[in-house]
């Protein structure tokens, strides 16, 4: 089987890094749609069967607009940082339950220098976040056992921000503080560009994305969406 990436993918965005600007990005625009674009899409379709044989709940959607592949242009009305294009190429598997990027999703970061795969739930909301700390609390032996898995731990490890504080309704000293105080639900598996490029890359990211399940599989009980 052919790779779905090839280096030309990194290629493009290291150039488009040192070149974040309209006039360049125009110049290049095929480019990006064959070396970056295109192949994303691809394995997006191609990743369904695998990512429905892990659970019948999540959505491998190949559009480039309300789709499983993020768009490339930033969102810079509220930030200080005008560079109008991202230097990475992020792909999320989303539950069927939600749409955005905070739903509980599989996600797949290729940038140089920076490739990772991931799992969980970025940023939750207000009521998402009180859920999952509340079933923290109640529920912490599964947590333990979820967030503990031996297979999720041999290649991800539990990453995101966390508040300095305990937590409003919370004790300082409620004994897994540490995972109360986090704003992310999220684990994250480094890889390299030479994965990413061959022609396995499709089995490595479905192996990583069976090796999280269990941790999938508690975060969707603690939101009372199914797995």
């Amino acid at each position: 089987m052919d790779p779905h990436f090839t280096p030309a993918l990194f290629t493009f965005l290291a150039e488009l890094a040192a070149n974040n600007d309209r006039e360049w990005f125009r110049a290049n625009r095929r480019r990006y749609e064959a070396d970056v674009k295109e192949p994303a899409l691809r394995f997006i379709a191609g990743f369904a069967p695998h990512l429905a044989r892990i659970s019948p709940h999540f959505r491998a959607v190949p559009r480039a607009t309300g789709g499983s592949l993020f768009r490339v242009h930033r969102d810079t009305r509220f930030s200080k940082d005008k560079r109008p294009y991202k230097t990475h190429t992020d792909i999320h598997f989303r539950h069927e339950a939600a749409k955005d990027a905070h739903a509980p999703g599989f996600y797949l970061h290729l940038e140089p220098g920076r490739v990772f795969a991931g799992a969980g739930t970025w940023r939750p909301a207000g009521p998402a976040l009180g859920a999952i700390r509340e079933t923290i609390h109640k529920d912490a032996d599964g947590w333990l056992r979820a967030s503990g898995d031996p297979r999720l731990r041999a290649s991800f490890e539990l990453a995101g921000d966390s508040l300095i504080r305990a937590p409003r309704g919370f004790s300082p000293g409620h004994p897994l503080i540490a995972d109360l105080r986090r704003k992310d639900f999220i684990a994250v598996a480094p890889l390299d560009e030479d994965a990413v490029v061959s022609s396995g890359f499709m089995t490595v990211f479905a192996e990583l994305c069976r090796d999280a399940a269990p941790f999938q599989r508690w975060l969707c009980g603690a939101l009372r969406v199914p797995f």
